[in-house]
């Protein structure tokens, strides 16, 4: 049975969120704040983290940061009644996986918690290579000319579908679709400012760049001619 943690100071919203999860025979303890939360999360075996950004004690961007810097890499989907493009970066950027707004349906978390769970089991497998680009989907690693590269949680599944989908244009629509598992109101600003935030990482120190914009459609990951 899958273990779920969830980490949610509103008792009723934790509870409503326990019961049904439990209803879908999954495992699921409950942390009321982000010191509790970080602690159960990085002494416990969890699937899956569901964490509400704010907190009493710790609050939720520094609980996923600081598990990201225990090399924590259980998925985390991040609980916040902010829903701005910002908020939803600063949500990311900590290290989050995925990101649902409140007030949401259970079906949409429920939905949510599938995704995240399918995806973290598809990511365990051989190394992915593209031109002098490496990545290790077991370790989360990421390596250009053997110069390993620090990403966030969301930039690197941005790059490993990059990776697994090289020399294609791969539309926004497609990116929202497979890497953040649906489509959101300003999704198209959120891609954009995620592969910025990946071609400074992985273009601006080399002689090549490998990430292109193709204006009006998307993007492709290619060599240079």
């Amino acid at each position: 049975m899958m273990k779920i943690l969830v980490v949610e100071d509103e008792k009723k919203v934790a509870g409503f969120i326990k019961r049904g999860l439990e209803e879908e025979k999954f495992e699921v303890d409950v942390a009321y704040d982000g010191e509790d939360g970080f602690q159960k999360a990085a002494e416990g075996v969890y699937s899956l983290v569901i964490l509400d950004v704010m907190l009493p004690k710790k609050d939720g961007l520094s609980t996923v940061r600081d598990l990201r810097a225990k090399k924590v890499l259980t998925p985390v989907l991040m609980l916040t009644a902010k829903d701005t493009v910002e908020d939803i970066v600063a949500g990311l950027n900590s290290g989050s996986d995925d990101y649902l707004a409140k007030p949401f349906a259970f079906a949409e978390l429920l939905a949510r918690v599938r995704a995240l769970l399918r995806r973290s089991e598809q990511e365990r497998g051989a190394e992915i290579r593209f031109a002098d680009l490496r990545l290790d989907p077991v370790t989360h690693k990421v390596w250009r000319k053997d110069k390993e590269i620090d990403l966030t949680a969301k930039e690197y599944s941005l790059l490993e579908f990059f990776m697994r989908n090289p020399n294609q244009v791969l539309t926004r629509t497609t990116i929202a679709e497979n890497v953040w598992d649906y489509i959101f109101d300003s999704f198209t600003n959120i891609i954009d400012v995620y592969v910025n935030y990946l071609r400074k990482k992985i273009d601006r120190d080399a002689d090549k760049k490998l990430i292109h914009t193709v204006r009006g459609v998307g993007y492709i990951l290619k060599e240079e001619d």
